[in-house]
């Protein structure tokens, strides 16, 4: 093969190609005109390495073909603004359109919470039912059990079993809904449980305030979290009795993508809560700081679901993942 001759014969079309492959916008013509130049040169690069394997046309040449490789197939997003559209769009969008479920079981929850909490601290009989007068003076006195329990270890090691501890609870609610709800509404119900139990034994002891003042720190936070992974589940679980027009199969896939979704925001979310558990909630610092610290935090994720979250899902996020990763789907009988 003459390798001026050939150059001289294409360089005109891949000329032609690199133009194309640098333009943003293409027409329809363009377009087609882009792939049947991309595969032209792509065949010259190979006979250019088979018969004339000429250095400087080889790097030319292998470099244009990436450049058309690259506009015909399209690039993938930069790994830092996949990060930035699930912080800013798919996760609070996500989070704000369960929000039709996660707000009932929060006020629920609470109060659950707050009957169990009044009844066990004005019944005798039920705190004797649930454990012995030594064993609510040891939980109760100060330096007792549940003020000791913030500040058993280093703080940064407390960070992270706080926070593996609350991930696993959040991620079994988000996950397990898929059981029509049921394992979601046990786990809300032994979550309560333990929240009233602990109110009610610290209020009869006349201690409340203390209890309130270690658990409001960090909880405002945690119990969001909790209650937005119940309440995502329960909305999986009704999914399955439920999927609306779709198959149950679709209806199951999208809905499990947003599960994954809001899971790995939670992870951050609880993280959060986490090091105010550890680093805040037994600081020496007065209560009104340390539960002024929560409620701003909490105000602040608040404020982000729904400014954030709302302006996403009225844009028509959906908290899905891109459908380029979703893959495809199989039409379906209207």
């Amino acid at each position: 093969m003459d390798v001026d001759v050939f150059v001289a014969a294409h360089s005109a079309e891949w000329s032609r190609l690199g133009e194309l492959a640098g333009r943003r916008r293409l027409t329809g013509q363009e377009a087609d005109e882009l792939v049947t130049l991309y595969q032209r040169a792509a065949t010259h690069l190979s006979m250019i390495r088979s018969t004339a394997p000429d250095p400087a046309l080889l790097a030319r040449l292998s470099a244009l073909v990436a450049r058309g490789r690259s506009a015909v197939a399209g690039s993938h997003s930069p790994a830092w603004r996949e990060v930035g559209l699930f912080f800013t769009r798919r996760f609070p969008a996500a989070v704000y359109l369960s929000r039709r479920w996660w707000i009932p079981a929060a006020l629920l929850s609470v109060a659950v919470m707050a009957v169990l909490g009044v009844w066990i601290a004005g019944d005798p009989d039920v705190r004797a039912s649930l454990v012995s007068p030594d064993e609510v003076h040891a939980m109760t006195a100060p330096g007792g059990q549940y003020e000791t329990y913030y500040s058993t270890g280093p703080a940064a090691s407390f960070a992270a079993k706080v926070w593996t501890n609350n991930a696993w609870v959040a991620a079994t609610c988000l996950f397990l809904g898929v059981a029509l709800g049921l394992p979601v509404i046990a786990a809300l119900w032994m979550n309560s449980l333990n929240a009233g139990i602990a109110i009610g034994l610290m209020s009869s002891a006349g201690r409340g305030d203390v209890l309130l003042g270690l658990l409001l720190p960090h909880g405002l936070l945690e119990l969001t979290a909790v209650f937005i992974a119940a309440g995502t589940g329960l909305k999986l679980g009704w999914t399955v009795v439920d999927p609306g027009r779709r198959s149950r199969s679709a209806a199951l896939a999208e809905q499990g993508r947003s599960v994954v979704v809001i899971a790995l925001g939670l992870a951050c979310v609880l993280l959060v809560s986490g090091v105010i558990e550890a680093f805040v909630t037994p600081s020496g610092w007065p209560t009104w700081l340390r539960i002024g610290i929560g409620a701003v935090v909490e105000l602040l994720f608040l404020t982000y679901v729904f400014t954030l979250g709302r302006r996403a899902a009225l844009d028509g996020e959906t908290g899905d993942v891109d459908r380029r990763a979703a893959g495809d789907a199989l039409p379906e009988a209207g």
